[in-house]
């Protein structure tokens, strides 16, 4: 006969879990808060806010104080004068041409480093950042060893407007290429593929399927490189010569007019070129968005 099996005692605990499975954090408990909170997104939120206002808005208010000093009407002439609005002229549209061709070749340079496998790719990508390395100074000094009176490529482009497009367009370059590219790795290739098994052609696949994918990085880039452009003045300072009317960009004149101890003239430029650029960055995002929202209704 076999004796009775005893019954196990009842714990008087709970079963203590695995070590290795973390217990949920208690968001009440005090001295803890989730990362939704109010205490820790206040934190962050104050800190950020204190950062922006010391590294941007209180520089931006001290320009806009230092602007109205002489008044509405001093103002008014310092950014009207002949030679503002021949430096404005010629800044904005040599800007604006750069800005044209960079967009293009910058997308041309995004999708060759995106969807092409050749020698060397890992060195051209790496040569487009370097305009965000190379002291501006420095550019000037290569375009005019390149472009100036003793040109090794026999083009002389020292005091001309396209000097000032050249130097320009090397300084800008890598914003598109580097807005366009990250959005380009994540493009879909099946809508790709399918559009293609339908029929479509090269270019008709590019425009109806990748272009409104890519439209709002590209307009992103080509915003800022506008707004580097206008603000631009080491890498044109050497090949262009400050021409007036001719090269002188507005970063130029504003030099002069420090020179000359108008410091009221030289903000009020300043504050001219800082709303062209905010509004440009402004409506490119506003079309970005619009963008956006429309290729997610698509899809």
């Amino acid at each position: 006969m076999t004796a009775p099996t005893r019954p196990d005692p009842k714990p008087d605990s709970q079963p203590v879990p695995p070590a290795d499975r973390a217990l949920p954090a208690d968001d009440n408990a005090p001295g803890l808060r989730g990362p939704g909170r109010w205490g820790s997104t206040s934190l962050r939120v104050g800190v950020s806010v204190v950062w922006l206002s010391i590294i941007v808005l209180l520089p931006l208010a001290a320009i806009a104080w230092q602007a109205s000093g002489g008044g509405w009407q001093a103002f008014w002439l310092s950014v009207t004068s002949r030679a503002a609005l021949d430096s404005l002229r010629v800044t904005l549209s040599i800007s604006a041409a750069v800005t044209l061709v960079n967009t293009v070749f910058g997308l041309l340079i995004a999708w060759v480093l995106v969807r092409d496998d050749f020698v060397g790719k890992r060195l051209v990508d790496a040569i487009i950042d370097l305009p965000f390395a190379l002291p501006t100074i420095v550019a000037s000094l290569v375009m005019l060893a390149l472009y100036g009176p003793t040109s090794p490529v026999g083009l002389q482009l020292q005091h001309t407007a396209w000097g000032v497009g050249v130097a320009l367009a090397f300084v800008t370059l890598p914003f598109v290429v580097r807005a366009v590219q990250p959005v380009l790795l994540e493009v879909d290739r099946e809508a790709e593929e399918a559009a293609a098994s339908l029929g479509a052609s090269g270019p008709k696949i590019f425009t109806s399927v990748v272009l409104p994918s890519l439209l709002p990085a590209l307009l992103s880039g080509a915003g800022l490189a506008f707004s580097r452009a206008i603000g631009e003045y080491g890498s044109v300072v050497l090949i262009g010569g400050a021409v007036p009317g001719k090269t002188e960009v507005s970063s130029q004149w504003i030099r002069t007019l420090i020179e000359n101890d108008d410091r009221t003239g030289a903000a009020a430029i300043s504050i001219v070129l800082l709303t062209i650029s905010f509004v440009v960055l402004l409506l490119l995002r506003v079309v970005g968005t619009r963008a956006a929202r429309r290729e997610e209704m698509v899809a």
